[in-house]
């Protein structure tokens, strides 16, 4: 490595090296090392930062053809090479789903201490990718129109608040989104530790089970809100509710809370928010949501759960950086795989947050493509310092702004600007 930086590189990947400043503040290496449990002199944390790198720029196929050697990608992951598929096959076959989740909740606590989550609120979505395995495997379908088909299961947490993910927890076809919750949940209790009754959990339909709603009520500090399926029973309950006690909160729009008692379940009963849009009594509809504390009803209703679909624009956005594909049905694999595109993600949200527009509008897809794989320029040491120059870059006032003599702003923030998976290394920019 010490070579070729001597030699020199010049490629069109050395935007990557934008993520390594970010990778210092956020602590990744250290985490990385603590997942591994290998000390900083070995290849396997610097592997696994090569998969942080591969997801920050969305790649996808086979290794060996995506020519990410020799244009100074290598280099920033501290190695002379780019490992293949079979040396990641065998390290992240090495480490439990319980490493991986060790790993986010350790991240998800240095986020929320750096003030990422506001915690108020959560919105838990399962996201399915189609599956093309070979394996025999319970089948899933988006509507009875729909044929069934093979998926690969993620259930994430996300803060609607911020739009940025807590933790999430992968699993087979066959798990259900009742059990996915739960787990779900005990991950987003250990990372933000809130107290009871702080923090409102959004979900959907697939999560109003009894199971569920028992399990937030005794064993979570969390409240849980989801939607009714609007059936000819609900409908039917709800016409024949007393129209005096709904209330009526502006033109057209009219709320009830009521108390309901869910079959099978073993807690005492829940709250049933009703809701009633119409002026005129042959014009009403009726809608209602499952509540298991008492709370405004309104301000649940309009303000707090409409920020649930943040989770589907996060998925737009932010998927491509390893969460549209299911690449195996190993679920070592695919936890720890999916766990180092969470730290891309943190370590993107960083940089977004800090260059501003255009880039913190941009989608993850159009990020690695326009940023980090756009920039031409080359790579150099000068004495105990890595030096990366940029030639014609986008806004570099901006840039410049923020990268310029690196090392003297990371002492400023009391962050040691010597780089351990670099060898001792600091990193300065300069822009042409």
């Amino acid at each position: 490595m010490r070579q070729l930086l001597a030699d020199k590189v010049s490629g069109n990947l050395v935007g990557l090296w934008l993520l390594i400043p970010e990778h210092l503040r956020l602590g990744t290496w250290d985490l990385l090392c603590g997942w591994s449990g290998q000390p900083a002199g070995r290849v396997e944390p610097r592997l696994a930062l090569q998969l942080i790198h591969e997801a920050a720029l969305c790649t996808s196929g086979v290794r060996q053809q995506r020519v990410l050697s020799q244009r100074g990608f290598e280099l920033a992951n501290g190695l002379p090479f780019v490992a293949s598929d079979v040396a990641m096959h065998c390290l992240l076959g090495e480490h439990t789903v319980a490493e991986a989740q060790r790993l986010q909740v350790a991240l998800g606590r240095i986020r929320r201490a750096s003030g990422d989550y506001v915690g108020k609120l959560l919105a838990i979505d399962p996201h399915r990718i189609q599956s093309y395995s070979k394996r025999q495997m319970r089948r899933y379908r988006d509507d009875q129109r729909s044929r069934p088909f093979k998926v690969a299961q993620t259930f994430f947490v996300l803060d609607p608040d911020t739009h940025q993910p807590v933790c999430f927890t992968t699993a087979t076809s066959a798990r259900t989104a009742t059990t996915a919750a739960i787990e779900l949940l005990q991950l987003a209790a250990d990372i933000l530790a809130p107290q009871p009754g702080q923090t409102l959990v959004l979900a959907d339909l697939e999560h109003q089970s009894a199971e569920l709603f028992d399990h937030v009520q005794l064993h979570t500090p969390f409240d849980l809100l989801t939607p009714m399926k609007n059936q000819r029973s609900l409908q039917k309950q709800l016409r024949a509710v007393p129209p005096e006690q709904f209330t009526r909160r502006w033109a057209g729009f009219a709320t009830a809370k009521l108390p309901y008692k869910m079959v099978r379940s073993a807690v005492d009963p829940i709250f049933q928010f009703a809701q009633r849009t119409g002026e005129r009594p042959g014009d009403y509809r009726f809608g209602a949501f499952l509540s298991t504390t008492d709370r405004d009803e309104v301000e649940a209703l309009t303000l707090d759960y409409p920020k649930r679909w943040h989770v589907e624009e996060f998925f737009n956005a932010h998927q491509a950086l390893g969460w549209d594909r299911a690449g195996t049905m190993n679920l070592n694999i695919r936890y720890g795989q999916m766990t180092m595109a969470l730290i891309a993600q943190a370590a993107l949200h960083r940089l977004r947050r800090l260059l501003g527009e255009p880039y913190s509008e941009w989608d993850a897809g159009h990020l690695g493509k326009s940023l980090l794989a756009g920039l031409e320029g080359d790579v150099r040491v000068s004495e105990d310092t890595i030096v990366v120059t940029y030639y014609n870059a986008p806004n570099v006032a901006r840039l410049r702004e923020h990268y310029e003599g690196l090392p003297d702003r990371l002492c400023a923030e009391h962050i040691d600007p010597h780089i351990p998976w670099l060898y001792g290394f600091k990193l300065d920019f300069r822009f042409r």
